[in-house]
């Protein structure tokens, strides 16, 4: 078992949150950068996350259409 600063670094150099490292979490199947960009939204005042999720919900809406299409 590596020690948690250990474990960091392994985490750091494949670019992935310790959560992912070890399976385990709420976050345990986002990339690293998936996480920081988590992070981001979090810190954005209410009117520019409703913009920006307005945004995410329209592509996951057009994409969930076109995969319905497709089969």
């Amino acid at each position: 078992m590596p020690s948690v600063e250990t474990a960091k670094k392994i985490a750091d150099a494949f670019s992935v949150s310790l959560d992912y490292l070890v399976g385990e979490g709420q976050n345990s199947t986002f990339d690293k950068k998936t996480v920081e960009r988590l992070q981001e939204i979090e810190s954005m005042k209410p009117d520019a996350k409703q913009s920006l999720f307005s945004i995410i919900d329209s592509v996951i809406r057009d994409y969930k259409t076109q995969q319905a299409y497709a089969h």
